[in-house]
């Protein structure tokens, strides 16, 4: 006789005969539900974007923030709950000051993603709350570039290439075989690339939030729709000629 699986996703602290959290489980399932947010690392710093198209005529689309700074040399993409990432990201921004405070230095890249991670897994772990229905990508450079993707569990995995949300699949697939070392304007380019095949459509620079962070000044910045406009029109050509095959 099979155990039904309702008598083990009602709490958090209850694993299941087969060591599955259910609760965890449904977290993941509404990041899969998010907004595509993708990240690329290469020596020469790292490129964060994500897909912010807007769903309604009456919604202002500069109320829609995907990708936030969270230090002069860090910056974070987000997919799942809004409000959930609003959290995760003023906690961040404080990790990241409790830092310059305490030790007057920058927090490193790797340092801010475990201490999220380490609170997501709180809400995994204690009765009464529930796990954050997000995943992040945080990207930076301190001594190297650096590029971690976490999960509603708490887990951390540092990456070249990645993506979160809905098409992440396709988007992972792509790199798989596109991925190499690369200036920084190629890793815009096939960024959005990548955001085309897996929204299956053209992309307008309106529609994605992107930022950077060079190794040679170490300074996050966010890219205009008049800087992204060059790139999205060639990542267009690619993305007319990759549906144009299928």
């Amino acid at each position: 006789m099979q155990i039904p699986q309702m008598g083990y996703d009602r709490a958090i602290t209850v694993f299941s005969p087969d060591g599955r959290l259910f609760q965890v489980e449904y977290a993941r399932e509404a990041v899969k539900r998010g907004a595509t947010a993708i990240g690329i690392k290469t020596s020469e710093g790292v490129v964060i974007l994500a897909d912010r198209r807007v769903a309604s005529k009456l919604l202002e689309a500069d109320t829609i923030e995907k990708v936030y700074k969270i230090d002069e040399h860090i910056c974070i993409a987000t997919s799942g709950l809004v409000a959930d990432a609003r959290v995760l990201v003023d906690r961040a921004r404080i990790e990241a000051q409790i830092s310059r405070l305490t030790y007057d230095e920058p927090i490193s890249v790797k340092d801010l993603a475990r201490k999220i991670c380490d609170f997501k897994q709180q809400y995994t772990q204690y009765g009464g709350v529930r796990p954050f229905g997000v995943s992040l990508l945080i990207a930076g450079v301190d001594d190297n570039p650096k590029l971690y993707e976490t999960d509603p569990s708490g887990a951390l995995l540092e990456y070249k290439a990645t993506a979160i949300g809905a098409g992440r699949n396709v988007v992972m697939d792509y790199f798989e075989s596109e991925y190499t070392d690369m200036p920084l304007d190629e890793a815009i380019l096939k960024g959005i690339v990548a955001m085309g095949k897996a929204i299956e459509t053209e992309v307008s620079p309106s529609d994605i939030d992107m930022g950077i962070v060079r190794v040679d000044d170490k300074k996050f910045r966010q890219l205009s729709e008049e800087e992204l406009t060059p790139y999205v029109e060639k990542a267009n050509e690619i993305i007319r000629k990759e549906l144009e095959k299928q």
